[in-house]
């Protein structure tokens, strides 16, 4: 999947991939899609409950196998 912009919350956990997309959406302008990749699994509950609160598209969510544990990368779009 391509997205317009990266965001890095490797290391975090719960709310803090939530709140750092949350400040790094506002940045983007409407239609571009945000990756957001993570370490943390609850981002698989949490991304899909932020878009159905925020009014922003999920369009896409993948899982990775890394040498450091599974990664998460989730995808969304900018509605508003």
């Amino acid at each position: 999947m391509q997205a317009d912009v990266k965001l890095d919350t490797l290391g975090y956990f719960c709310p803090m991939p939530i709140i750092l997309t949350s400040k790094k959406i506002k940045e983007l302008t409407l239609g571009q899609v945000l990756e957001v990749v993570s370490d943390d699994e609850g981002i698989k509950k949490d991304m899909p409950a932020w878009c159905d609160t925020t009014g922003h598209q999920l369009v896409g969510m993948e899982e990775e196998q890394a040498a450091s544990g599974r990664i998460y990368k989730t995808f969304v779009k900018k509605t508003k």
